[in-house]
């Protein structure tokens, strides 16, 4: 190791807190926290065992030491509306398998997982001995669910206002060629092959929001959040009809009409809990560390992209704390293709000179590092580097393109976790492909 290596690493032992699955290892983390009102947790990969349960064990601190109220996912809407009805004593479903039934689309292993249900099990335990104003709700913000939302709206209309019902499936059916294929739809409305849908989810939207008061006074108990769910659906209905017009014009526009719709969705939720509550609520985000981290720290910020943690720290300043994770080698779970099958994938040691192969340089295991400007890392790893991202998708052969960006990590995180080898997510419904375990067939060399 070089000298200029060297006083890199002793700079990182110096802030360095260790992992060692001890009760306390958070307790810097939760001090750091103070009393930020949101918490962005995020992820290195979509499909890492360690990233979610210690996701997982820092929430379950949150909701218990500092009294949080919601978490809200990188998921869509209505399926994880399923999970906070089951976590909250309602709905139907038996055990948190099952209220993790909505979760069909690809990935399903995202929240299809034995880390999610051991999570979902403890926060319905959690909140058994709470009244319900107290308990803690578990919320989607993602745009992908445009025929599931279209299909809740109807649900909810049928039943507080069934001509208003019979109007919406007017306007909804601009939909019903497209075969609830947004794909689609996408790439009619997007090139121009058909009229897009609009101005008729537009006009859905401001139809719901025009008769809220007489919707909430007609409906009873729990009126307000049956009401609150159903806009929401409206809204997603809105927008993400626009990220698929929008999807074939670009990618920076349809990223962040994306992030713009979580972020927004973040926003009206907890405006909705704290007209509830009385108070401000308090909320934790979990996120892929792309959604999570400042944009602006980022090469993406050139092209005009911008993400969650950016939009949350103009919002709310301190009161947003941004923590980001990451590995240097392991096992992932995730797809070779869009759509193809679960696979369990080794991951290749980071490349030389990234964050991931300078926090494994320094020797120092699994830890967390604090970011902020009074941290002694800070400065030291203020220097741009590559930090790796994989999503749904592990492509070794072309590690460098397809998973590695160019950032500054202090300005994009407060805080950050390393582990430094890591396991591949479980799946509820592990696959052949999934069990076979095999390294690619690039490992270790070739791009």
């Amino acid at each position: 190791m070089n000298s200029a290596a060297a006083s890199l690493s002793s700079a990182i032992a110096a802030s360095a807190q260790p992992l060692r699955g001890a009760a306390s290892d958070y307790d810097g983390l939760l001090a750091l926290i103070g009393d930020a009102r949101f918490v962005l947790l995020g992820e290195a990969t979509h499909g890492t065992h360690e990233f979610y349960q210690q996701r997982a064990r820092i929430t379950e601190r949150l909701i218990a030491e500092k009294g949080y109220t919601a978490v809200a996912v990188e998921a869509d809407w209505p399926d994880a509306y399923r999970v906070n009805r089951y976590v909250r004593g309602e709905g139907s479903d038996r055990d948190a398998v099952g209220a993790l039934g909505g979760f069909k689309r690809f990935p399903s292993w995202m929240w299809r997982n034995a880390d999610v249900v051991e999570f979902v099990d403890w926060l319905r335990g959690w909140n058994a001995s709470r009244p319900a104003p107290a308990s803690t709700g578990f919320y989607g913000l993602d745009l992908y669910s445009l025929f599931t939302s279209m299909d809740e709206v109807l649900r909810y209309l049928d039943r507080v206002d069934p001509a208003a019902a019979a109007d919406a499936r007017q306007r909804y059916a601009c939909f019903d060629h497209y075969g609830e294929d947004s794909q689609q739809y996408a790439y009619a409305a997007g090139i121009g092959h058909s009229e897009s849908c609009q101005r008729e989810v537009i006009t859905q939207l401001q139809h719901m929001q025009s008769r809220a008061a007489e919707y909430m006074r007609a409906d009873g108990i729990g009126a307000a959040d049956a009401f609150f769910y159903a806009q929401q659906n409206a809204r997603l209905v809105k927008n993400a009809e626009e990220y698929y017009r929008t999807m074939f014009r670009g990618r920076v526009a349809s990223w962040n009409l994306r992030d713009r719709h979580m972020s927004d969705t973040l926003d009206a939720l907890a405006l909705h809990l704290g007209e509830q509550r009385g108070a401000p609520p308090k909320l934790v985000v979990w996120a892929h560390n792309s959604h999570v981290g400042d944009a602006r720290a980022t090469d993406s910020a050139r092209l005009g992209q911008w993400n969650v943690g950016e939009l949350s720290r103009q919002r709310y300043g301190d009161a947003a704390c941004l923590v980001g994770f990451s590995t240097y080698d392991g096992w992932v779970t995730a797809a070779t293709d869009w759509d193809g099958p679960a696979e369990r994938k080794q991951v290749r040691p980071a490349l030389a000179g990234s964050y991931e192969d300078v926090f494994h340089e320094s020797a120092l295991g699994d830890f967390m590092l604090a970011l902020r400007p009074d941290s002694a890392a800070r400065q030291a790893l203020l220097e741009r580097r590559l930090a790796r991202a994989i999503g749904v998708l592990y492509l070794p052969r072309t590690e460098r393109q397809s998973h590695y960006f160019v950032t500054q990590l202090p300005q994009q995180f407060d805080a950050v976790l390393h582990f430094d080898t890591t396991s591949a997510l479980q799946p509820l419904e592990p696959t052949s492909h999934w069990d076979s375990g095999e390294a690619p067939e690039t490992y270790p060399i070739g791009l």
